[in-house]
């Protein structure tokens, strides 16, 4: 009888140990992300919430990080009560990325795609592409004011997690589309 309240307590200690593997094993992932191929999976890098005070004096009508170390863009809503945490495609290069505040100045649902001549001059197979499956931009783009770099999504699902743009922040097309609903023209973007 005096082994009981030891083997509770040993059950006890080893339920405690492996409730936050628990915990995390419960937050499902979305089917779009749980149903990929294992490799594609693997992708995502692991990120950290950040705080908007370390990036604006304020929210405005909303706010984005694009965090390119981690690999993961971050929002924010006007008001503050509803902050999202998405997995991103990053740019390749160090050369290819531009860092600093910029902001959403049109949104395109289908968006066709043009490759800058910089493009065109590291690949010269590239060609204008209309909306469709095998459009680089996916289902939705948020253009930034600064030229030929956007937001968007992507039909190609292995490039989320790694570099694998040529300057863009890149999402799955699910998740393009819910921060494509939620983010209007105007919010102000930080690419880190």
């Amino acid at each position: 009888m005096a082994d009981i309240p030891r083997r509770l307590f040993l059950a006890a200690s080893g339920a405690t140990l492996f409730a936050p593997a628990i915990l995390r094993a419960a937050e499902t992932p979305p089917a779009e992300i749980r149903d990929r191929p294992e490799g594609a999976r693997r992708n995502i890098s692991s990120f950290q919430r950040q705080d908007w005070h370390d990036h604006f004096d304020s929210l405005g009508a909303a706010a984005i990080v694009a965090d390119t170390t981690s690999r993961a863009l971050h929002f924010w809503s006007g008001d503050g009560s509803d902050y999202r945490i998405y997995p991103t495609s990053v740019p390749m290069t160090d050369e290819l990325t531009k860092r600093g505040y910029t902001q959403v100045v049109r949104k395109k649902v289908g968006p066709d795609w043009t490759p800058t001549p910089s493009m065109v001059e590291r690949n010269p197979e590239l060609k204008y592409m209309p909306p469709g499956p095998d459009n680089p931009l996916g289902t939705h783009a948020m253009y930034l004011s600064w030229p030929a770099y956007l937001i968007h999504g992507t039909h190609d699902t292995r490039k989320i997690g790694r570099r694998s743009s040529d300057g863009c922040i890149g999402l799955y097309n699910f998740a393009i589309e819910e921060l494509f609903a939620i983010t209007p023209v105007g919010a102000q973007v930080r690419i880190i």
